[in-house]
Formats: C-alpha cells, sequence, structure tokens
C-alpha cells in the first residue's frame, strides 16, 4: 500500500476538518469545529502563511501535515512551523510518517526556508522517536504560547 500526497486546495476543508477533530482527540486538545475550519481555511486560502498536504489511501483522507511560515534571525532568515502532522494510527509504523516529513523538508527548502521546527507532546515517545530520526534536534528549550485577543476588523 502507499499514499498519495498532495497539497491541499479549499475543496478539502472537511475532510481535513475531520482529520483535525481526530488528531486533537488523539493528543488531548479542546477542538473548536469553527475555529479549526476558520483556520484552515485561512492557511488554504493564503500560500504566504504556509501549506498543507493531505495523504490519501486509495479510498480517502488518512493524515495531513501543516507547515507555516514564519523569520528567525537566529536560523538565518526565512523558517517555517511543522504546526499540525496526524497520520491515522493504522497507517502509523509503515514508514508514511517519515516519507511526509520528508517531503514537507523537500518543498520547505524549495521554497527558501532554511529550518524546520515542531513540537510534541511530553509523552508521546513514538513521535519524538520519528522526529529525531527524521534529523529533528531537542534544543533543550521550553515552546511557551500565549493567546492574544485581536482586534476585530
Amino acid at each position: 500500500m502507499s499514499l498519495a500526497f498532495t497539497l491541499a486546495r479549499p475543496k478539502d476543508l472537511d475532510p481535513l476538518a475531520d482529520l483535525v477533530r481526530a488528531y486533537y482527540e488523539y493528543d488531548g486538545h479542546p477542538f473548536d469545529d469553527s475555529k479549526a475550519r476558520e483556520a484552515l481555511a485561512g492557511l488554504l486560502a493564503n500560500p504566504e502563511l504556509g501549506r498543507v498536504w493531505v495523504f490519501r489511501d486509495d479510498v480517502r483522507p488518512v493524515g495531513y501535515l501543516a507547515l507555516t511560515f514564519g523569520y528567525s534571525i537566529e536560523f538565518g532568515g526565512r523558517d517555517a512551523f511543522i504546526d499540525e502532522f496526524f497520520l491515522e494510527e493504522e497507517y502509523r509504523g509503515r514508514g508514511f510518517g517519515k516519507q511526509a516529513l520528508e517531503t514537507a523538508a523537500h518543498e520547505a527548502a524549495a521554497l527558501g526556508v532554511h529550518a524546520l521546527h515542531l513540537e510534541a507532546v511530553r509523552g508521546n515517545d513514538r513521535a519524538v522517536a520519528l522526529y529525531r530520526r527524521s534529523g529533528f534536534v531537542d534544543h533543550e528549550r521550553y515552546l511557551l504560547s500565549r493567546v492574544l485577543k485581536t482586534r476585530s476588523k
């Protein structure tokens, strides 16, 4: 069996939202359908923000990877964050995750990205092992976040 890794389009919004829901359930994140759909729609509509790839078997979407762009002085310019990465359980451990990460790295390099970043939930040793095998290193830093209230336009 193989998976097709295709760049997501706006028409992929519904299946992507279903995969995001499954990912959040798996990782224990709260899920807000309208918030996820709005964020996905914005990303799919504006390639300056990043890219999303959908992974499909012969029948249906079974995973996705969202890449968002940033900028880093430390890393010499444009960088990117693998914001979300999910593959349904039955497809894990078969090399598809590594293939997805390699696809993202190749595409990011072609887009002028100097460094890729990602995060993993503590205790998800299987994911961390995959990321390390794929060339990601732990910088012994904390990733801290602060949610901001934005002004409506």
